[in-house]
């Protein structure tokens, strides 16, 4: 928090206390507030800066407003970038502004709203030192939190002495914030199904300048070449029953695509549930009597998905979230969930099965350094860190409704790419 602003201009004054309550109320009305923990102490920062501005009532023109708000609102524009996900405050250097997974890559980021004229690269002073305090403690920061790249960005640009430090002594490389939106329009948006919140880009964010470091050899991963045929043992249906929207969504994948996407098994349970594939009205019309008895303890959980799906049919989401992409699971996600639907699914969902299986790649279970290096504990059960880690090893957001790992993963200060959906039940109709 910057000191109290004891004198300042009354309009400069005013014009801060308006851009504050401007930046407020767009973060207030974020759909992604709840979901996105770092928009939500954003939000306390902002409220807090506001109060600050509005305890200042005695202006002096001769002196300048000091503000935390130019770097708020640079830090608003970063979380809510497409390019970045999974953002998470909890890294080991309050140098640091936070870690987030950038581009499929994990990172730290350190930002600056600063004006680029009061930058000088001065040797083991200001900017400099703090970027090299800064490598030194993700080279060896354990692997866990350990970051592949250091992302710089100044939100009013920077000067040339220290775009050249940077690349001459860091090795920095110049990234291009706004290629995300380059070409975007009304058909394609969204389709990669990662975009959680509204974004456009404007003046403030064509003044940014950005650079990353490797800290570590992200490499370029592994080809995945399309599976073998599945012998995959469910009792299944005919397979000529298979329309609508379970055949449009298993259309939307890829087997050519080099973008992944993990299914976790909840993933692979929605897709195939009978409350995703038109059983609503079947369970809605049956004897209440009759739904209790068959669903016991679970008859408000069922039935509160099947009014979700009333409201929202699952495969618009889920459908997003596979577009154009090659979906891969490992053999820890196959084993459960064949296991699940042959002791309770129906006949149909288990032709679903089938069908869905054959079109996904399954890959060994093969969890990242990272990941492993996360203590196993209640919440963060070694099957979660199989299933969740391979995705990370293959570089590919997991869609999963197991939002209580994916918290806990978040909660350790490490960013992990996964894709929330609603959960789904097998309802054995």
């Amino acid at each position: 928090m910057a000191e109290p602003p004891t004198s300042a201009h009354p309009a400069a004054l005013e014009l801060a206390r308006a851009q504050c309550r401007k930046l407020h109320d767009r973060i207030a009305a974020s759909p992604s507030l709840p979901r996105h923990p770092e928009l939500c102490s954003l939000l306390r920062l902002v409220a807090a800066e506001l109060r600050f501005l509005n305890s200042t009532n005695h202006p002096d023109p001769a002196r300048p407003l000091s503000s935390n708000l130019p770097h708020l609102g640079a830090l608003h524009l970063l979380l809510t970038h497409p390019a970045v996900r999974s953002p998470s405050r909890l890294t080991p250097l309050p140098g640091v502004d936070f870690a987030c997974a950038f581009r499929s890559h994990s990172a730290w980021v350190l930002l600056s709203g600063r004006n680029p004229s009061g930058f000088r690269w001065v040797p083991r002073q200001g900017l400099r030192s703090r970027v090299a305090v800064v490598l030194d403690a993700a080279r060896f920061a354990p692997p866990a939190t350990r970051p592949e790249k250091l992302l710089l960005a100044f939100s009013r640009g920077v000067s040339a002495d220290i775009e050249c430090g940077l690349v001459e002594e860091f090795g920095a490389v110049e990234v291009e914030l706004l290629s995300e939106f380059l070409g975007d329009t009304e058909d394609d948006k969204d389709e990669d199904g990662w975009v959680s919140v509204s974004f456009h880009p404007d003046e403030a964010m064509r003044s940014f300048k950005a650079f990353e470091i490797d800290i570590v050899d992200c490499g370029g991963g592994e080809v995945l070449s399309p599976p073998p045929p599945q012998d995959v043992k469910l009792e299944v249906g005919s397979e000529d029953t298979l329309e609508g929207c379970f055949a449009d969504f298993l259309g939307k994948m890829r087997m050519d695509s080099m973008e992944l996407v993990n299914l976790d098994t909840t993933a692979l349970v929605a897709i195939v549930s009978g409350i995703s594939n038109g059983g609503v009205g079947k369970l809605m019309t049956a004897p209440e009597a009759e739904t209790r008895g068959r669903f016991k303890c679970n008859y408000k959980f069922v039935m509160d998905q099947a009014q979700s799906e009333l409201q929202s049919p699952i495969f618009l989401d889920l459908g997003k979230a596979v577009y154009g992409k090659k979906c891969i699971i490992c053999e820890t996600v196959k084993s459960e969930f064949t296991d699940i639907v042959s002791m309770c699914g129906g006949p149909e969902e288990k032709t679903r099965a089938s069908q869905s299986l054959k079109q996904l790649i399954i890959v060994s279970d093969n969890p990242s350094a990272r990941m492993m290096d996360l203590p196993t504990t209640r919440k963060l059960a070694m099957k979660n860190k199989v299933v969740f880690g391979t995705g990370d090893h293959w570089r590919a957001p997991t869609v999963t409704a197991n939002m209580g790992f994916v918290r806990a993963v978040s909660q350790s200060g490490m960013p992990l790419l996964t894709i929330e959906h609603r959960p789904r039940a097998l309802i054995g109709l």
